[in-house]
């Protein structure tokens, strides 16, 4: 098995998440520094502009040993520390196929394949795709220490409202928006003042199912959340490998890479699923300034 070792990034003082040099000095040994939270280490804030702009430094993340025959699939006390902490304390919403609210459990049993299929746990998730003023689509490449899916380009963001008073408000949406914003902030830096919560539009809902390795997968009912905002990012590496605007025609030759094949391009199945049912119908509509004739909040079962 062949493994590769990513190493620990430093914080910026210009940075969102930047931390004083009291504490930095706090903090100075290596084997306190695992212990700061994700928003501690971080690079540099970076504003991306134009078609196919790339975030121009290399991912550096929490030192990890990842393993490539497994797509991430590591042993339990192997796992990325921020990644651990996150499985354990989020709460998701567990949901029936209507979407009702059943219950909550802890991220890391909602991703156990074992337990999505002794259980049949499913849970309420969101995908973001955020859209700059030339209709261009930010894409992110999730971090190789993500538990689910390292590695693989997908939407802007996707993640869980929780098991909050705030994100769990159903009216208008309102939860999704709230646990939307919070998440754009912590991947990518965006600031709440760039999204604000009532320019989300969400489109529709998903349910689907995939298996990520033998351990790990997804069951979720996914809200497809759209804006169109022109932002400034500061991307997280314990969240993002790497971003991407692109175009139709540069996402298209993009699906055309992963399904060949080429330069190692794999899509995460959720992404895919929008991209083959939606996505480009969605793209033509918010070009014209016509979205709200696409808001159809029905649950489209994709399993």
């Amino acid at each position: 098995m062949h493994s590769l070792t990513l190493a620990r990034p430093l914080a910026s003082s210009s940075s969102p998440f930047a931390f004083s040099r009291s504490t930095a000095s706090a903090f100075s040994g290596s084997s306190t520094t695992s212990l700061l939270p994700s928003r501690l280490r971080c690079f540099k804030p970076l504003v991306i502009r134009g078609t196919g702009c790339l975030f121009n430094r290399k991912p550096i993340v929490n030192l990890v040993t990842y393993s490539k025959t497994g797509m991430g699939e590591a042993a339990e006390e192997a796992m990325d520390a921020v990644q651990r902490r996150l499985m354990f304390e989020d709460e998701c919403i567990l949901v029936d196929k209507e979407d009702h609210v059943i219950g909550h459990e802890s991220k890391y049993n909602c991703h156990l394949m074992e337990k999505i299929e002794s259980e049949n746990l499913l849970h309420r998730a969101f995908s973001v795709f955020l859209f700059n003023t030339k209709y261009e689509l930010l894409l992110q490449q999730r971090s190789g220490t993500k538990v689910t899916f390292p590695l693989v380009w997908t939407n802007t963001c996707c993640s869980h409202p929780l098991y909050r008073q705030s994100e769990l408000i159903e009216e208008n949406n309102l939860g999704v928006k709230n646990a939307a914003q919070r998440k754009l902030y912590d991947e990518l830096g965006i600031v709440a003042e760039d999204v604000p919560i009532d320019q989300f539009v969400p489109l529709g809902r998903i349910l689907y199912k995939a298996p990520s390795d033998g351990k790990w997968g997804e069951h979720e009912l996914d809200y497809l959340v759209f804006i169109v905002r022109d932002v400034a990012l500061h991307p997280n590496p314990e969240e993002v490998a790497d971003v991407k605007y692109v175009t139709k025609e540069q996402l298209k030759e993009i699906v055309r890479k992963a399904d060949a094949g080429e330069d190692g391009i794999k899509l995460s199945p959720w992404f895919r699923l929008v991209v083959d049912n939606f996505l480009f119908d969605w793209w033509n509509k918010v070009e014209n300034d016509t979205l709200s004739e696409a808001v159809n909040m029905s649950i489209h079962n994709l399993t």
